[in-house]
C-alpha cells in the first residue's frame, strides 16, 4: 500500500476493503488524490502525504477535477467538509507544501 493511501485510510479509520466514498460525488472512491500534486511520473515526495493534502475520489472526479487549478477551491472545500474543519485549515496547510 502506498504511503499516501495508508495515511488517508488510517486517519479516517477505514478498513482496507471498506467502502470509501468519493469526497466530490459520493460514489466509490478508487484513488487517493494529492490536492497539491506530486508531479508527473509518480515521483515520491512524502512531505505531500499529509491528511490535509489527501482526498478520496472516484475515477471520474479525479479526471474531471484533479490537478486543475480552476477546481482547487472546490476540492479544498469538499475535503474540509470531510475533515470537519474550516476551509482555511486545509488551505493554509497546502499553501505551505
Amino acid at each position: 500500500m502506498q504511503n499516501h493511501t495508508k495515511v488517508y485510510i488510517e486517519h479516517f479509520s477505514y478498513g482496507e476493503d471498506e467502502f470509501v466514498p468519493c469526497e466530490c460525488c459520493g460514489s466509490r472512491a478508487v484513488d487517493i488524490h494529492h490536492i497539491v500534486a506530486r508531479g508527473m511520473g509518480g515521483v515520491s515526495d512524502n512531505r505531500l502525504d499529509v491528511i490535509e493534502n489527501l482526498m478520496a475520489v472516484c475515477r471520474e472526479c479525479h479526471i474531471k477535477c484533479g490537478d486543475k487549478p480552476n477546481w482547487l477551491s472546490f476540492l479544498v472545500t469538499q475535503h474540509a467538509k470531510k475533515m470537519k474543519v474550516k476551509f482555511e485549515t486545509v488551505w493554509n496547510t497546502i499553501q505551505k507544501l
